[in-house]
């Protein structure tokens, strides 16, 4: 009876145990994902309607730090400094297919996305080092490519920092990122096999 009562005791505490391992919190600035064609994922299943086929454009995961009534653009982002767009990891982008991205070509693969704000004129980066945690290893001589990107100011607040893509007609589309009052916009071009929005 003594070894049944042990044996039931070592097996509560073995599974008491087990289920009080712990797992971090939701990070403030969570993880988010931004297609093209825009919300590819979901629509190419529950709106066949959109004809979207079986490969997006272009996928890019990024984090979404929150403005929290903080100075963003010149306060918590440094003008003319390397910023990694968005919080924690550093973004990245796959490109499934060859496209133009601010009038210049970038090659099928996957990208670091950094960004270079200024009031006027955001410079993007795409570089070839992934995995890396913000901008602190960023390496200029590993760029793959800069382009500009046109900023304006938006008449509402963005709370999170966004990127999303906008699907216009015949392969032309435009990469948006939205932070506070300020958007910037970059235009890309689907060399081949454009998404149908006409």
């Amino acid at each position: 009876m003594k070894k049944i009562l042990t044996s039931i005791a070592l097996f509560t505490f073995v599974v008491t145990g087990v289920w009080a391992q712990e797992f971090r919190g939701m990070d403030k600035s969570p993880m988010d994902m931004a297609f093209l064609p825009d919300n590819f994922a979901h629509d190419r299943k529950f709106a066949p309607k959109r004809n979207l086929g079986e490969s997006a454009f272009i996928k890019v995961i990024y984090s979404r730090p929150q403005k929290n009534g903080r100075e963003v653009f010149g306060g918590m982002v440094k003008y003319d400094e390397v910023w990694r767009l968005g919080a924690n990891e550093t973004s990245e982008m796959k490109v499934y297919q060859d496209i133009k991205i601010g009038g210049k070509t970038l090659v099928k693969g996957t990208y670091a996305v950094f960004a270079i704000p200024t009031v006027n004129e955001w410079t993007i980066i795409f570089n070839s080092d992934l995995d890396e945690w913000g901008h602190y290893s960023y390496m200029e001589g590993h760029d793959v490519l800069r382009v500009k990107a046109a900023v304006k100011l938006n008449e509402v607040i963005v709370e999170a920092f966004t990127i999303q893509f906008e699907d216009t007609a015949d392969g032309q589309a435009k990469m948006i990122f939205a932070w506070d009052t300020v958007i910037a916009e970059l235009p890309i071009e689907i060399i081949s096999n454009p998404f149908l929005k006409k």
